[in-house]
């Protein structure tokens, strides 16, 4: 466990790592194109690395010195292998449909945690191209086998990054034009990478298609992650000012920016550019009296990340909040609707849960308390900001967990986070 002293200010400037996301993508799809390529900034948490031991079971060649990354794709892949995702949804999701698209041969499984998580919601709407993939009564372990790929219209009933991201990478191999549409648009960084490795994709509004194409290797210089921003600008408009460097704000991962807009967070964005075809700023945050807010399904998809962090700045805000459209949060590393929920009780908050989201009422000051992650590093780390601005501080249980995302989190927040 970790003791986190409360303060009464949080300032500086904070140069943050790269984005998970971004990150996953660049390793996954240069280990499958033709050509080397350099990463930079990478995230070198768990998950990622789940990634990068996969690629190397298929026969790629990652060499890793510290965040940078250099990757050598393989012509011919490894059938028949076992490939462990470790607690990462993301890797085994995108890989799923990655194995589909090149016919290999493969079981993909993880911890107990990513076997509890749902994966016919990419097995079916891979089936729809022909691919055969085979779940565990809808779990992990997941099973492969090689199979002629046929394009099709791929309609998705919920917005879905990591399974938009199957289909249009098992679509790379299929015959003809794959579609893939979404209720409401959610993160494109698949999208973007694809197109800048030479991938026959076209996007209109909330529809994607791709028909088949050879990838290129290309190098990716990765921008921080929002989502490990997020922390350090909340607590910025909780208790300071803050500073953060160079940060990705793709318009499908700003979600958070949307929530401040609305909580009445006063922020900008500094020194605008582009880099590997993602959008970067510096984003300064500054200590703000915050309102309550109404979020609905349409907005969750560019926040679903932050929404437990969301959810704690509404226990600081004036009011009453309400968040819905949020069911997703059920199938995260844990429950995040009940996590979040209990930790804002916890910390002497007010949230009550709803079967896709929260009602929250803002006290303005929360007393402190202790948070247990349940191995949920969103949890952990949404807990720390809900305690350093808390009135006594308390303790985070189980805080280990952090590692996945974002190894040097406490290490990053500078105060003195006791390990008991």
């Amino acid at each position: 466990m970790k003791v986190i002293p409360s303060v009464d200010v949080f300032e500086g400037e904070f140069e943050l790592p790269g984005d998970k996301s971004v990150t996953h993508r660049a390793i996954m799809f240069n280990g499958g194109a033709e050509g080397e390529a350099v990463i930079t900034n990478a995230l070198m948490g768990e998950d990622c690395l789940s990634t990068c031991r996969c690629m190397r079971s298929l026969g790629a060649k990652i060499e890793i010195d510290g965040t940078t990354l250099r990757v050598q794709g393989t012509p011919r892949f490894r059938r028949g292998v076992a490939l462990n995702c470790g607690n990462s949804g993301t890797t085994i999701r995108l890989l799923t449909g990655f194995a589909a698209g090149k016919g290999i041969e493969a079981k993909l499984y993880g911890d107990d945690s990513l076997s509890s998580r749902p994966m016919n919601r990419v097995a079916e709407p891979l089936s729809r191209l022909g691919a055969n993939v085979q779940t565990t009564d809808g779990h992990a372990p997941v099973y492969v086998q090689p199979s002629e790929l046929c394009g099709a219209r791929v309609d998705l009933k919920i917005a879905s990054a990591q399974v938009k991201s199957a289909v249009l990478l098992a679509g790379l191999s299929a015959e003809g034009e794959t579609v893939v549409t979404e209720p409401v648009k959610s993160r494109d960084h698949t999208e973007r990478m694809l197109a800048a490795m030479g991938a026959r994709i076209a996007v209109d509004n909330n529809a994607v298609t791709i028909k088949r194409s050879t990838l290129k290797a290309v190098d990716v210089c990765v921008p921080a992650d929002i989502s490990s921003a997020a922390y350090f600008m909340s607590l910025g408009a909780l208790k300071g000012e803050t500073l953060c460097k160079n940060v990705g704000i793709n318009p499908t991962r700003t979600g958070i920016l949307t929530a401040f807009d609305k909580l009445g967070v006063k922020y900008s964005l500094r020194n605008k550019r582009v880099s590997g075809g993602e959008e970067t700023a510096d984003i300064l945050v500054q200590k703000s009296n915050m309102q309550a807010i109404t979020l609905t399904a349409a907005e969750i998809p560019a926040m679903i990340d932050e929404l437990p962090l969301v959810a704690l700045l509404c226990a600081f805000a004036e009011g009453e909040s309400r968040i819905t459209g949020a069911r997703e949060l059920r199938v995260k590393e844990s429950d995040r609707i009940q996590t979040t929920a209990e930790l804002i009780r916890n910390l002497g908050g007010d949230c009550r849960e709803l079967d896709d989201g929260f009602v929250i009422r803002g006290k303005k000051t929360l007393a402190g308390g202790t948070v247990d992650s349940y191995l949920d590093h969103r949890i952990a780390m949404t807990g720390a900001v809900g305690l350093i601005a808390s009135q006594k501080g308390g303790t985070v249980l189980r805080p280990d967990c952090c590692a996945i995302s974002f190894p040097d989190f406490f290490e990053k927040l500078g105060i003195q986070a006791r390990q008991v």
